[in-house]
């Protein structure tokens, strides 16, 4: 869980973040920290940056998230034709494929249906495997 940090460091837009450790490995953390003259907050930074630069060079991914551009994109459309209908008779202008960004296209082959997905209705809805969410900020 995410959360914003409104506490004593003073830094806007700071997230806390609470992980679960096995006993093992908080001591191992707890040692290479002390070892380095680092905090456990130190090292856990450095990791997750590492990981994050790793997956950037992900060519799957990069993919993936040209998919998950369009899905957003047809969600969009999709709510903008509903405000359209609902509240007058213009309709929206479509989505040109020059709006779409360059990751988006030809990342995979579009979904012929405008229906968002399972994955996304659920996120949209806030559950998460029947358990009710917490939403980022």
């Amino acid at each position: 869980m995410s959360i914003q940090d409104s506490g004593s460091t003073g830094k806007a837009g700071v997230k806390t973040l609470a992980i679960r450790l096995e006993p093992e490995t908080h001591a191992q953390l707890s040692l290479i920290a002390q070892l380095r003259g680092h905090t456990i907050t130190d090292e856990l930074k450095a990791a997750v940056d590492a990981h994050i630069a790793g997956v950037k060079q992900t060519p799957e991914l990069a993919a993936r998230a040209g998919s998950v551009l369009e899905d957003i994109e047809r969600e969009a459309l999709a709510r903008r034709t509903a405000i359209a209908t609902l509240f007058g008779d213009e309709q929206p202008a479509p989505v040109a494929a020059a709006d779409v960004p360059a990751a988006a296209q030809g990342a995979e082959a579009p979904r012929a249906a405008a229906e968002p997905s399972a994955r996304s209705r659920g996120r949209r809805e806030g559950s998460v495997s029947g358990r009710s969410a917490v939403k980022d900020s």
